[in-house]
């Protein structure tokens, strides 16, 4: 299920772990945060306290984790607690951070998934501002073979497959169908690393906090007792060994595909830092950190060129309207309590604007919801195909003699709820010339800058019988 309203946290929660590459211990601090304040990093152990907003503009390093730095603060290793915050889909939260690095915990997001609901989660009051693509969207590097494709979808989907060439793992896919999927199949799923990168990391000066129980480390290659003793050093355990399928020192892996699991984690929460909820059907093929947060960056650019493009209607009320109420009844055949727009504001060969001011004394408000008047999503449709009408029958000498008959209505959305005080601006755009009297136009409603309702609509004009 997909939240209409924004969520915070109802009360502060702690959770306290060593950092991966530090190996410093660090305490973080969930606070909840007021509606549009977005997710937030502060890091309370400097003297200037910084916020560094999750924001993949503000990705600074992609060397095993990502990191974000913003001014005097850095803050490292994000990426599981954004996915945590992304899964729960909790859009508003301050985290509090003692350290420059998020705790590891066991390499996973339960323990971030656990700490935020035990905090509770609240609704909020502002609507989710979510961003629904509307066609595919492709981002490869050719060096890497990193391959990620966004779709149109009503709802988030991920997949994410992986192939390390690697007999161990083999080839594997993962896929969270929907968001409310992720606590159960995502979140536990661990980090690894394979056995001959860890020496190359260690003597680079990071995973100074790894140990056996916050990764599954992969043997891909006969360990030599020299190499023994150094993983001994590292881990600061006494006895490393290869246990069964070339897992080394560890438990069972909770799923076969626990890697592609904590893979499709990581694409989770990086693209969280494109800072807008998204509908879209996200494939990522062999992805990391560096690539998910450029295809971050690529969606984040769609969106604001998309919402610039194609901005709410300007409503002016001073302005002399294009047709009045008097003029749209001698264009449509309807009449009260079936007209629904009250003016056209803005007419063009390919273009239209039309107004409905939506008051307590509306007719449906009668019998829909009467205690909690809200208008029906079948009226804003009706109104939005009554101001299409004016757009198809216009040019027309005569089109009092004419009907309009809708014969598809697509991909048809309700964004937003509609009450007693709201002027409705409903903006018609053809979408091909007019062929043998068919039309086929979209349809966006707004009230204010926000859309409320959006759909697709396919309409035919025809004489009426004996004109």
């Amino acid at each position: 299920m997909t939240h209409t309203y924004q969520q915070t946290i109802k009360h502060e929660a702690t959770l306290s772990g060593v950092g991966l590459h530090t190996g410093k211990n660090v305490t973080v601090r969930f606070m909840p945060a007021a509606n549009n304040h977005g997710i937030k990093f502060q890091r309370v152990d400097l003297p200037d306290k910084p916020i560094i907003p999750a924001d993949c503009d503000l990705v600074t390093t992609v060397q095993r984790g990502t990191t974000l730095e913003k001014g005097t603060g850095m803050v490292a290793t994000v990426e599981h607690l954004m996915s945590a915050l992304i899964g729960l889909q909790i859009d508003n939260c301050l985290v509090q951070v003692d350290g420059i690095e998020i705790p590891i915990m066991d390499g996973s997001a339960k323990y971030f998934v656990e700490a935020l609901e035990g905090a509770g989660i609240l609704e909020q009051t502002e609507e989710r501002d979510i961003f629904e693509l509307r066609q595919n969207i492709h981002y490869i590097d050719k060096e890497t073979g990193a391959e990620y494709l966004a779709m149109p979808s009503n709802r988030y989907k991920v997949t994410a497959l992986i192939d390390y060439k690697s007999e161990i793992l083999g080839q594997q896919h993962a896929t969270l169908d929907k968001v409310a999927d992720f606590k159960k199949e995502i979140a536990p799923a661990r980090t690894f690393a394979f056995l001959h990168e860890l020496e190359m990391l260690y003597e680079a000066g990071l995973i100074r906090g790894g140990d056996l129980n916050n990764a599954i480390v992969v043997v891909d290659k006969p360990v030599t007792p020299e190499e023994q003793a150094k993983l001994a050093i590292m881990f600061n355990k006494p006895d490393i060994k290869v246990v069964e399928e070339g897992i080394l020192n560890n438990v069972d892996l909770y799923h076969h595909n626990e890697p592609a699991r904590h893979k499709l984690l990581d694409v989770v929460g990086d693209l969280g830092l494109i800072g807008t909820p998204i509908h879209a059907n996200i494939i990522a093929t062999k992805p990391g950190h560096k690539h998910n947060v450029e295809f971050a960056k690529v969606l984040k650019a769609h969106i604001k060129q998309e919402r610039m493009k194609d901005p709410a209607p300007v409503y002016d009320p001073n302005k002399e309207p294009v047709y009045s109420a008097t003029d749209i009844e001698r264009i449509l055949p309807h009449r009260y309590p079936f007209l629904f727009i009250d003016k056209i504001i803005s007419l063009t060969e390919t273009e239209v604007v039309g107004v409905k001011a939506v008051t307590f004394n509306e007719e449906f408000f009668r019998g829909h919801f009467p205690g909690n008047p809200v208008m029906p999503g079948v009226l804003q449709i009706e109104a939005m195909a009554q101001t299409g009408g004016i757009l198809v029958l216009h040019n027309l000498p005569d089109p009092h003699n004419y009907d309009t008959y809708f014969l598809k209505i697509n991909n048809v959305k309700f964004k937003a709820r509609v009450v007693p005080g709201d002027v409705i601006l409903f903006k018609l755009e053809l979408l091909a010339p007019m062929r043998r009297g068919i039309i086929e136009m979209r349809g966006s409603a707004y009230v204010g800058n926000k859309l409320v309702s959006e759909a697709e609509l396919m309409a035919k004009i025809q004489r009426k019988e004996g004109k």
